[in-house]
């Protein structure tokens, strides 16, 4: 297990590696560049554009600009310079990429606490009033984009004379040190981003762990628990949820970098301070070292999430081995 988990860890460099290589020549494609902005500006003269050229490197030809900022990356642990915000680009990603673990984070946990239980009451519930309604609104959360959800939690709250609505504080909480009234502002404006975003998620695991109890529980070897005596709820909670829930454990290493991607739009309409947004602005501004660093983020969150939940299932399943 040890020997795997290492193998796996040392083969996130080179992948890295390839994630930025790919990433920068798609950047580099767009047409136009930072400087244009600066070209189209009567007030600036050809001599200050090209000294700012000079200046953020963009004087270089493509291969060279790549090869020094991965230079910088290996020997100082420079993620390069911002041209939109003017600051290095470690902390302007690093503001945002904690507020976007920690969205996705607790995105995740309701989305696998709310659709586990209900896959399970559905299963057991089969063709009931129970099944019939998580299903049509399992249906309904995945027909509604989750934008548009979260614009309708707004206005709902709007119009119920809230106001915590926008951003993850209000405006007397963003700047003032922690304490238990920032807490509670907190998680009033949470639950709207958190709401929006995991409910599409609900519905998909939540039929998933419904389709793989149903096979479960037609399985050999639940008939014989049964045919044993055992209770009826030991039968399902030791039996057919454990292993029922095992094929879901592998899509948990996928489900936080797909949180993270599908916030952005999410995040722009809720003024969420995260990485979509971030993203955003920068492939406009066309801020490449902003846009690359994010990418490789959300690249280094999906492998170390495969390798958590290939090791997580190892743990659950003894019959799951990595030699």
């Amino acid at each position: 297990m040890l020997l795997y988990a290492v193998r796996r860890i040392l083969a996130i460099i080179p992948t890295l590696l390839l994630v930025s290589a790919i990433s920068f020549v798609i950047i580099q494609m767009q047409p136009g560049s930072f400087m244009d902005r600066y070209l189209e500006d009567p007030r600036m003269s050809p001599e200050t554009v090209e000294r700012i050229n000079a200046q953020l490197g963009l004087d270089k030809s493509p291969a060279e600009q790549y090869v020094r900022w991965l230079g910088g990356i290996i020997t100082r642990g420079d993620l390069g310079y911002s041209f939109y915000s003017n600051r290095p680009v470690v902390r302007v990603v690093g503001e945002a990429f904690g507020w976007t673990v920690l969205l996705g984070v607790i995105t995740l946990l309701f989305t696998w606490i709310v659709a586990i239980p209900l896959g399970i009451i559905t299963a057991l519930r089969r063709n009931g009033i129970t099944d019939f309604l998580a299903s049509f609104i399992g249906y309904i959360g995945l027909a509604t984009p989750d934008f548009l959800l979260a614009l309708l939690l707004v206005a709902l709250v709007l119009q119920s004379g809230g106001t915590q609505v926008g951003g993850l504080f209000s405006p007397q909480f963003i700047a003032a040190p922690w304490s238990f009234a920032k807490v509670l502002d907190f998680l009033g404006h949470i639950w709207i981003p958190v709401l929006a975003v995991g409910t599409a998620g609900v519905a998909t695991i939540m039929r998933q762990m419904r389709a793989n109890l149903l096979d479960v529980l037609n399985a050999d070897y639940v008939r014989t628990a049964r045919g044993k005596g055992l209770h009826e709820r030991k039968v399902i909670n030791r039996h057919a949820v454990r292993n029922a829930i095992n094929p879901l454990v592998s899509m948990a290493g996928l489900s936080l970098p797909e949180i993270i991607n599908g916030t952005m739009i999410v995040s722009i309409v809720l003024s969420l301070p995260t990485l979509g947004p971030a993203l955003y602005d920068s492939l406009l501004a066309k801020d490449q070292y902003v846009a690359m660093t994010v990418l490789l983020l959300a690249s280094l969150l999906l492998m170390i999430g495969n390798l958590l939940a290939d090791l997580s299932l190892a743990a659950l399943d003894p019959r799951v081995r990595y030699e």
